[in-house]
């Protein structure tokens, strides 16, 4: 990797040079989707370079981006790139407080904002960031105001002129593997996140390893629908870049389902949830149809997963085989496929575990998901499906370069071209996150089997993933409810589940005299914890207790206890501790009707 093959900017810029009027990227404005060529893209990423030159922006100085996704926020991103700064991306729903710990911690010199929103929190944050010097509105729409520190992005752009062309060549005539391309912050157990420190070397090292795994041309269409912030679409996003395919940016999730038929993608990365909420909608409207309907969707999906199977195996199907699938297909399976648009190559899939019976449904239906496992840490992926032989209980093979192995306490170890090369400014943090061989510990427990495929078993580390992607630090989140008189305990429940929810053990002293007050009469504490008023009042002091955790990190759904922890029972560590294990073992049954009922206390 010595040479500057694959530096992305180095690769991006040849795409501009060789694609011309084809699209690059593509945004919906008001009801219509429109294109930026390859000329217009690289226009504007040097207009974006020479403004940033012209604001002083230093080699491996820092931007920020606080933003959901859109043309721009690559813009942006590339732009910063070219002159060798460091794009430090920030989640579009982090609360003010969440943003300025980034903005401090990594040095952010300017800020590039996406909505009002967003805009809004950096208004209130500017005054405690030393560093920050300006605020860039990308959206035509934002109401700036007259704060000196701020401006659109149209004023931005004319900062830039021909006399900052000679710095930027000479910016992009320096470009090499080992300079910072990015600080990507993940949440810490304790809830205080970390930057990880990812260099052109760790992209360079992805894009080369994808090259390897996958087929992806000029010809692709995806649908950039997760966040830019996370390292999963935005290593993607290199990736349809550097292969000169177009990539459609998704604003609005909740238009996910429209963008599909209106973009008819070939490739979209999705996190489990997406494919949860397809899979459950699709057996919803299945089972309300009528028996002949029913049968014919089984037999269907059947066909479909032998010839998914013999495709797998290497096998050739039967004749009748053939002849059955294009029936089912015809008549049910291209259905299917047309809810994702109709024109699907394959689909990377990460950020959790995926049901092993949704990805044979998919593979099933003719959809090739591909299920892959990465960390932020290691830039996205270490191994992914292949397309054939592997095994839909696991987390597929390693990535070319990757090289995986099983550690104490059956800890993966991760050592490679696309580990991180640590944490910004925490060298205790970063040396107690590799071993004595430089294997990055994952903190996930797990094993290989005999054809190379890896498993995940356990989670090691306390942090907790939601089904959408995002990390949770559940005692961060205890931590902010548990401090209310009327809670003694909580649990909060979140790993591979759709949202957060909490098993609370009332604190009886407390709730016990709030009955007295206001008549509540009841025979026993079950009876007492059922009773709506005692409910109403936990869902409004909750709802108090969570205003500065962002929104994905609310616990929506709860039930109350009658009975505390115990150490006795196996549920505390001498040291009180929660043994979340047995306590999600346990409570099995309650933690099921919170994500069954809409209700749930």
């Amino acid at each position: 990797m010595a040479n500057t093959d694959f530096h992305i900017v180095k690769r991006i810029r040849e795409q501009v040079a060789n694609g011309r009027e084809k699209i690059a990227l593509k945004h919906k404005v008001e009801n219509s989707w429109q294109g930026i060529s390859w000329n217009e893209f690289g226009e504007q990423l040097d207009a974006v370079s020479k403004s940033l030159l012209a604001k002083g922006l230093g080699i491996q100085d820092k931007i920020g981006i606080y933003s959901a996704n859109m043309p721009r926020w690559t813009i942006a991103d590339i732009a910063a790139l070219q002159v060798r700064g460091v794009t430090v991306p920030i989640y579009p729903t982090n609360t003010a407080a969440q943003s300025a710990y980034i903005v401090r911690d990594a040095d952010v010199k300017i800020l590039f904002v996406g909505e009002q929103e967003q805009f809004d929190a950096a208004v209130d944050i500017f005054s405690t960031c030393e560093q920050l010097e300006l605020v860039v509105a990308m959206s035509e729409d934002i109401e700036i105001s007259d704060y000196e520190f701020a401006m659109s992005w149209k004023d931005f752009v004319a900062l830039g002129n021909e006399d900052h062309q000679p710095i930027l060549e000479e910016r992009l005539s320096q470009a090499n593997l080992d300079d910072l391309l990015t600080l990507i912050y993940t949440s810490g157990t304790t809830g205080q996140p970390k930057g990880v420190m990812l260099d052109y070397a760790n992209i360079g090292s992805q894009l080369e390893g994808h090259d390897r795994r996958l087929s992806l041309s000029r010809d692709d269409v995806s649908l950039c629908f997760l966040p830019l912030s996370h390292v999963f679409e935005r290593a993607w996003t290199f990736y349809v870049l550097y292969k000169g395919a177009t990539n459609c940016y998704l604003q609005d999730t909740m238009q996910v389902r429209d963008a599909l038929s209106d973009v008819q993608p070939t490739v979209m990365c999705a996190v489990p949830r997406f494919y949860e909420k397809i899979f459950s909608a699709i057996h919803e409207k299945v089972s309300k149809a009528p028996f002949i309907r029913k049968v014919l969707f089984t037999w269907a999906v059947n066909m479909g997963a032998k010839i998914a199977a013999c495709h797998q195996e290497g096998r050739e199907p039967s004749v009748l085989l053939k002849k059955s699938y294009k029936l089912a297909d015809k008549l049910v399976l291209s259905k299917l496929r047309a809810l994702l648009g109709g024109r699907i190559n394959f689909m990377p899939c990460g950020g959790a575990k995926l049901d092993e019976t949704i990805g044979r449904f998919f593979h099933a239906i003719g959809i090739n998901v591909k299920l892959g496992y990465g960390m932020t840490e290691t830039t996205a992926t270490v191994s992914c499906w292949d397309d054939k032989c592997f095994n839909p209980d696991s987390i597929g093979m390693s990535m070319p370069g990757a090289q995986v192995k099983i550690g104490k306490d059956n800890e993966i170890l991760v050592r490679g071209p696309m580990v991180m090369r640590g944490y910004y400014k925490m060298p205790e943090e970063t040396a107690k996150t590799f071993d004595e061989h430089g294997f990055l510990k994952t903190g996930d427990a797990g094993h290989i089997d005999e054809n190379g495929n890896l498993f995940i078993t356990d989670r090691i580390k306390e942090l907790m993933k939601t089904s959408g992607g995002k990390y949770i630090a559940p005692q961060m989140i205890e931590g902010a409810i548990g401090k209310d008189h009327f809670i003694e305990q909580i649990a909060v429940i979140a790993d591979t589940r759709k949202f957060v929810s909490a098993l609370i053990v009332p604190c009886f002293d407390s709730l016990e005299e709030y009955a007295k007050e206001l008549n509540i009469a009841y025979h026993d504490r079950l009876e007492l914890i059922k009773h709506h008023q005692v409910v109403e009042m936990f869902e409004s002091r909750l709802e108090e207790l969570q205003k500065e955790l962002a929104k994905f990190e609310q616990v929506k759904k709860f039930k109350l206890l009658p009975k505390a922890f115990s150490m006795d029972d196996g549920e505390l560590t001498p040291t009180q501790k929660l043994r979340r294990k047995v306590i999600s073992d346990r409570y099995q049954d309650e933690i099921e009707e919170m994500y069954q009922d809409k209700k749930g206390h």
